[in-house]
């Protein structure tokens, strides 16, 4: 049996991370937009969405063949998957901003530091659950 490890190794795993960069990108954007109208934790999940619709809708069109699965079943499955990758981001951004970041005395951008990074740490488990679960 073919390790999950070589998932990694795959021009469909480079096409989900040039999709997922530019979805982030949007959610980016989207988070501090509607931070000036929330705090930042509330910015972060609206944000989220933002960027998960994006992201459904453009590895639907470029990274995942069609599958069997309807496309708002597919959605559903895609929305569960991203509750963990959600959480993820969210705790990682509110560790280094509120914890981390200050230890260090590190103040360029810390909002914005925290964010990318907390975007970032779910690219590996979001790319497995919807590669075997979203769009299989």
């Amino acid at each position: 049996m073919k390790s999950k490890l070589w998932d990694y190794f795959s021009l469909e795993f480079l096409r989900f991370l040039g999709v997922s960069g530019f979805a982030a990108g949007v959610n980016f954007v989207s988070r501090i937009i509607i931070n000036h109208f929330t705090g930042y934790a509330v910015a972060i999940v609206l944000a989220y969405v933002v960027g998960m619709i994006t992201a459904f809708s453009l590895n639907r069109l470029f990274v995942f063949q069609k599958g069997k699965k309807k496309s708002t079943k597919q959605f559903m499955i895609f929305a569960l998957v991203n509750v963990a990758a959600i959480i993820q981001t969210l705790v990682i951004s509110l560790l280094l901003r509120d914890y981390f970041f200050p230890s260090i005395n590190f103040q360029f951008h810390s909002d914005e530091v925290a964010h990318t990074i907390g975007l970032g740490v779910p690219a590996f488990t979001s790319y497995l659950g919807h590669k075997y679960f979203s769009f299989k």
